[in-house]
């Protein structure tokens, strides 16, 4: 009789731990989507560590929907679009995710963000770069990041006249976000070329993941560029400078959003990265807002130092706004969020800036700047 008393007493025990009543005031799961490893691991380990600095932040202020907290569970897609899939699957499968951060690389995100959207998972990328991502129409996929086309178009509108350079050439590695950056750049560059102010004088492509590249830098320095722009991820940009600068090419060297950050610099060594520029938003450095101070403060405070690319804060940024939407709606509900993202944020702060979404999911009004790799190895603000 004791012992079917206890057992009674455990089930009941069990259904009160799993009732709705108890589950509504658990925790609020955000995803976070990223290349924990693999050759971008570098940047998917500061993407958790911001992501998880957001949380905590927003936790510290009361979390959201009256009390719960945000809880940041990590998938690992090590910057494969076949792991980029196979996470997204992974997150959909787990019912209790309200939404994702999804993910660095826009080839990556591609694959996944189609399982997201057809299980009507709210996804918002946050290194995504791709203009065609958001020209699919879909309706759960946002991304805090800019996009392709308006850097290549701050590209043609600043870089040819900084270095007063007539002969570019262009150098991607045929990922989506690298190809469709230059095409992007070429695509802006496509009065100046009508006119005779600028010429291509060489575009073509690497093979990420080689360590060789002599054979296509060849070919680059023989048709005698003044600015080489490289439009791909910074592993490979460090060699190929490198091996550049081997071989006689002196001419400067302008890394797409990608290609340059700390570790470029590390792999690279000060006297090879120095001098070299970088078409970028603005780095975590350089944001004036308050919410960009409190954050870098709290991320430093944790880990040491700040991020080095902007990436990891528009992570961040998906994390808050994310919650932001759910607080606001009091729903967990992704055909609610998108609705409410879509329509009902604009102007919202947030730590690189205000934020809103056009009526297909991109961000609006993000800033680009050319940044230098300066004597000491740190990224600045070309003056």
């Amino acid at each position: 009789m004791k012992r079917a008393f206890i057992m009674t007493v455990g089930i009941l025990c069990s259904l009160l731990m799993f009732s709705p009543a108890l589950a509504a005031s658990g925790p609020v799961v955000i995803a976070l989507q990223g290349p924990i490893t693999g050759p971008w691991a570098y940047e998917g380990d500061m993407a958790k560590k911001a992501c998880e600095t957001a949380a905590d932040l927003i936790n510290k202020k009361g979390g959201v929907m009256g009390g719960r907290l945000v809880e940041v569970r990590v998938f690992d897609d090590a910057g494969e679009p076949k792991q980029g899939a196979l996470a997204a699957t992974k997150v959909v499968g787990q019912k209790d995710i309200a939404a994702a951060v999804s993910t660095y690389g826009s080839s990556i995100c591609e694959p996944a963000s189609n399982i997201y959207e057809k299980f009507k998972k709210v996804n918002i990328g946050y290194g995504v770069t791709a203009v065609r991502l958001t020209k699919r129409g879909f309706k759960y996929f946002f991304r805090t990041c800019g996009r392709d086309d308006s850097q290549g178009k701050f590209f043609a509108d600043s870089v040819p006249a900084k270095f007063k350079a007539r002969r570019i050439a262009i150098m991607h590695d045929n990922t989506a976000f690298g190809k469709g950056l230059a095409e992007d750049t070429k695509q802006a560059l496509a009065a100046m070329l009508a006119k005779g102010d600028v010429t291509v004088v060489y575009y073509d492509a690497i093979t990420p993941g080689e360590k060789d590249f002599r054979v296509p830098l060849t070919k680059l320095r023989e048709s005698k560029p003044d600015v080489w722009y490289y439009t791909g991820y910074y592993a490979e940009a460090a060699l190929l400078l490198t091996q550049a600068r081997d071989i006689g090419i002196v001419c400067p060297f302008v890394g797409g959003n990608a290609a340059i950050n700390d570790e470029f610099v590390k792999i690279a060594g000060i006297d090879v990265a120095k001098g070299c520029f970088m078409t970028n938003e603005p780095l975590p450095a350089d944001l004036p807002y308050p919410e960009a101070k409190e954050f870098l403060k709290a991320y430093k405070d944790k880990y040491g130092d700040i991020p080095s690319s902007p990436w990891p804060i528009y992570a961040a940024d998906a994390v808050n706004i994310i919650a932001y939407a759910i607080d606001k709606t009091k729903s967990t509900d992704s055909t609610v969020l998108a609705e409410y993202l879509r329509k009902n944020v604009n102007g919202v702060p947030g730590i690189t800036g205000p934020i809103g979404f056009t009526d297909q999911g991109d961000r609006e009004g993000v800033p680009f700047y050319l940044y230098v790799v300066n004597d000491k190895g740190q990224i600045v603000i070309s003056r």
